[in-house]
């Protein structure tokens, strides 16, 4: 590290490192004056006596300068300062420039290939700023994945510190890099860049760089190529097993064509980027500005930059596409996504059917676990999906099944669940605690019904809307031109926890749903109920199954558990026939707690589905600086970690990738010593430490619905103990520091879930906030005087503290939405996750003082549960629960013609 945190350079206060950069190591800093994050660049301390590197860095801070390009990194100031750590307390230069937040194209290429539209739009921008740096007489000279920032702004080009006028001429390699050195990189799987050397790397070198002849801007458009060429197909361009192997590669042979390798690629690109691997400057591209021109053009023309040459598809074991349309006769081909094929099945694909990926909007995401409902149009070409920004706000968007993009739908502001009108030009969904529709050809949505947690709806053909308001409650009809609401169906507590997912059969009288049955001493499970309009007595149709859709011809589709089954229907006597087989091999996302498999299914044969994508996590220690300084071991399903009083242990949920099965784990900070509360799995979640530590209140589920169980802390007793059981579902929220009492929140019909004091040695809860809205997260300070909690009744979710005692005074502490409130163990300190994954502080001492950001998580959650799992007694350190992998790259998979993939359809 060259210098330690705390550090002032000027007016520039150091506050951590952040690696490499280029030749130089990184750190991010405040400037005191503009009160802003800015990243300071210097030569490393051990070479800070190097002349050539002296001189790179000059030649950087010279190039950069005079450079200002919104996809070019801003340079604000230069700087000496002394470091001790410097041979001899030389002075070292540093540069300070515009803070990146993102990451760098290499590591988003370690994931895989990058969607079409992405290519290019990242290529055209890249492009973009290459011809502001040429028309400045600036070649780069070292264009590489690793020096590309993607920020939420677009691309960054970073690190000019090989840059030079074009009247300036490289030496050859062999001056300046030994074959050792080489070798020794070639073993990596990072792009191979000799130490020492300042002439690029070498996977993305033009041939006259490695023949140590004259360089200028074609240069660099022979690595934007090679660059496009890995964005397109997660692959370099030109690999060898040694330097020679290389160097022959980049001089005398061609990559394969973009399109062996994403087949419905546009023909275009390949064009483009063939023309900029030329090994003649004189044939590639004449400037940066044509590359990013031909770019650009390729993603507005859309299907029209499709060549009509054939195209061979090859089956490996992964085979990427992105969006495309082509119709042949009886084997018509839809594309239907951004993005890439996953794995093939094990048989071959059948004639006419088609897979790919479809990715969220840019800025937006689908959110594995809380997902809010996807539907296909009747005609099978309109995709409706709810959607997340990163700020956690939820809408409706639009996307047809033939085009690039999808649109937004105004004020579909928290839409859930949505469903179409028989004539596609309606969608029902439920917001705000109402059951609405909207005309999509101009229009704002008109309330039907309430509808305070609705689940699932349909439309029939004769206008009439079947929906399941709340979460325990009949089933209930209602025409589209509105009116009164009736029960269809008879919703019994004592026999069941839930009636959701309500689908028309073809003859409009009849209709399935899911119930939740209570039987026994047994697990709940999910039932698919076949019932009439008439009102006439349900029957059983398919044991333990989630939602359901029926689809021509003649199939019922639904999950069991994390697999999609289809099972053939007869419309016409009501009977299942045959078997039940899966539709496809991978597992597909599957939320027990809702018995809900996110899909979608048309008459003609199209299937949209969220596979099995649960991300993992890992437990983090960070100060509060936002800098990580521990870990609890390697990534897992983790859910809401939390201290225990004394500090020293952290109680845990842990489950497999489906949350089908879990444990509470008590691990001992210390010695990492693991002990499991309970000897068998099951569904449990949310452990709250009791005030002396002995025992642990989580939530659980018996007999099937959330109830309140508690075990002590040693384990190896037997099975947790039932400490409240009831018909309605239960959250976690905190003990009383009398450890007498818990405050939680419990389901009711008519007010949502509600905020309740428990005795622990027995009794009937009271209600503490009892309100038509939803109140969560109840957490008492340690005095047992304040309560903080989140509440909608704003129409969205923020933190308020209420008193206890003395009162019925109440503050709302948030603004901008809030969850997940925590109290520092004095009570002087509120933390709570505020929007867009920040981390929030509220100073408390007579109320509440004005809230600020401590940092942002270092992985955007976009509403994927809380990561904030708890916070040291002084507050000054955080364990944090991160996910590992980007919402971002999550997606729906589609199918077409799924019947001739399925052995039901066989």
């Amino acid at each position: 590290m060259s210098w330690p945190p705390g550090t002032k350079l000027g007016p520039y206060e150091i506050i951590a490192p952040l690696g490499a950069g280029g030749m130089g190591e990184v750190h991010r800093a405040r400037d005191t004056r503009l009160n802003r994050d800015v990243a300071i660049k210097a030569i490393p301390a051990t070479l800070a006596g190097d002349e050539t590197l002296r001189q790179r860095f000059e030649r950087e801070a010279k190039a950069i300068s005079s450079l200002n390009h919104p996809h070019i990194c801003t340079l604000y100031d230069v700087g000496r300062a002394p470091m001790e750590t410097a041979p001899g307390g030389a002075q070292v230069d540093y540069l300070v420039m515009e803070l990146l937040e993102g990451e760098s194209l290499a590591d988003r290429l370690v994931k895989g290939p990058m969607p079409i539209h992405e290519v290019l739009k990242i290529g055209a921008q890249i492009a973009s700023a290459l011809e502001a740096a040429h028309r400045q007489g600036i070649i780069h000279r070292d264009l590489k994945p690793g020096n590309i920032m993607l920020t939420r702004t677009g691309a960054k080009l970073l690190d000019f510190g090989l840059a030079r006028t074009a009247a300036g001429a490289p030496p050859p390699v062999s001056a300046v890099v030994g074959s050792s050195q080489v070798a020794t990189a070639m073993q990596s799987e990072r792009p191979l860049t000799a130490k020492g050397t300042i002439i690029g790397t070498f996977q993305y070198m033009a041939p006259e760089q490695l023949e140590g002849t004259e360089a200028d801007a074609r240069t660099d458009i022979f690595s934007l190529g090679a660059v496009l060429y890995e964005m397109a197909t997660g692959k370099r361009a030109f690999q060898g097993g040694s330097m020679t192997s290389l160097i022959a590669a980049i001089v005398s042979s061609q990559p394969p064509p973009i399109k062996m390798m994403v087949p419905v690629a546009p023909a275009a690109l390949d064009h483009v980027v063939k023309r900029c691997l030329e090994k003649d400057p004189a044939d590639r591209w004449q400037s940066a500005h044509d590359v990013g021109a031909e770019l650009q053009w390729i993603a507005e023309a859309g299907s029209q930059a499709e060549a009509a040459a054939p195209v061979v598809v090859r089956r490996n074991t992964r085979e990427a596409l992105a969006w495309g349309l082509a119709a042949a006769l009886g084997v018509a081909v839809l594309g239907l996504a951004l993005g890439y094929l996953w794995r093939s099945a094990p048989a071959p694909m059948a004639p006419g059917a088609f897979r790919a990926t479809l990715l969220p909007p840019p800025g937006n995401v689908v959110v594995p676990f809380d997902l809010f409902g996807l539907a296909l149009s009747p005609d099978g070409k309109t995709l409706a999906f709810v959607a997340s920004a990163a700020d956690g706000r939820r809408q409706l968007w639009l996307r047809r099944l033939s085009e690039m993009e999808a649109r937004a739908i105004g004020e579909t502001a928290g839409a859930s669940y949505p469903f179409w009108s028989p004539d596609g030009r309606n969608l029902a969904f439920f917001a705000e605690g109402k059951l609405k529709t909207i005309d999509l050809r101009g229009g704002s949505p008109r309330v039907l019904a309430e509808a305070p947690t609705g689940r699932g709806g349909d439309w029939g053909a004769d206008g009439t809307i079947l929906f399941a308001p709340n979460l325990e409650s009949s089933i209930l009809r209602v025409s589209s031109r509105g009116g009164e609401a009736k029960a269809v169906t008879t919703y019994d507590p004592k026999t069941e926890s839930t009636q959701r997912w309500p689908v028309f059969l073809p003859d409009g009288r009849h209709f399935i749903y899911l119930s939740r049955a209570r039987v026994g001493g047994r697990d709940e499970v999910g039932r698919l109920m076949l019932a009439s309009l008439d009102g006439s007595k349900p029957s059983l149709l398919i044991e333990d199954a989630s939602n359901a859709r029926y689809v021509e011809p003649g199939y019922l589709i639904y999950g069991r558990a994390a697999t999609l089954y289809a099972w053939r229907f007869d419309a016409k006597s009501l009977r299942l026939e045959g078997e039940a087989a899966p539709i496809v091999p991978e597992k597909v996302s599957y939320m027990e707690p809702k018995n809900f498999v996110p899909f979608a299914a048309g008459g003609d044969g199209t299937l949209v589905f969220l596979p099995e994508s649960r991300r993992a996590t890992e437990m983090r220690w960070y100060d509060r600086q936002g800098r990580q300084i521990g870990s609890l071991g390697p990534p897992g399903y983790y859910v809401t970690p939390k201290l225990s009083p004394d500090g020293t242990k952290v109680a845990y949920m842990q489950s497999d990738a489906n949350l089908l099965k879990s444990n509470i784990w008590v691990r001992e900070l210390e010695s990492s010593r693991t002990v499991r509360l309970s000897q068998q799995a099951g569904s449990y979640a949310n452990p709250v430490w009791s005030p002396d530590g002995a025992r642990i209140v989580f939530q659980c589920q018996p007999k099937g619905i959330m109830d309140l169980c508690v075990a002590p802390v040693g384990g190896g007793s037997g099975e947790p103990q039932v400490l409240y059981a009831s018909v309605n579902s239960k959250a976690m929220g905190s003990w009383m520091p009398d450890g007498q009492r818990l405050v939680f929140s419990e389901q009711d019909p008519k007010t949502d879930m509600d905020i309740m004091m428990l005795p622990v040695g027995g009794g009937e809860p009271t209600p503490l906030v009892r309100t038509p809205f939803t109140e969560l997260m109840a957490q008492v300070s340690s005095d047992g005087t304040r309560m903080a909690f989140t509440s909608n009744v704003s129409g969205r979710f923020e933190i308020y503290v209420r008193k206890l005692s003395g009162g019925e005074g109440q503050w709302q502490i948030s603004t901008e939405g809030g969850r997940n409130p925590k109290w520092r163990a004095d009570g002087r300190e509120l933390f709570y996750e505020g929007p867009e994954g920040a981390l929030m502080a509220v100073p408390w001492q007579d109320g509440p003082g004005t809230p600020a950001k401590l940092f942002n998580y270092p992985e955007r959650t976009e509403s994927l549960g809380s990561v904030l799992g708890d916070a040291t007694h002084d507050g000054q350190r955080f364990l944090l629960n991160v996910p590992v992998t980007s919402l971002s790259t999550i997606g729906f998979h589609a199918i077409t013609h799924w019947p001739s993939l399925s052995a039901a359809g066989k």
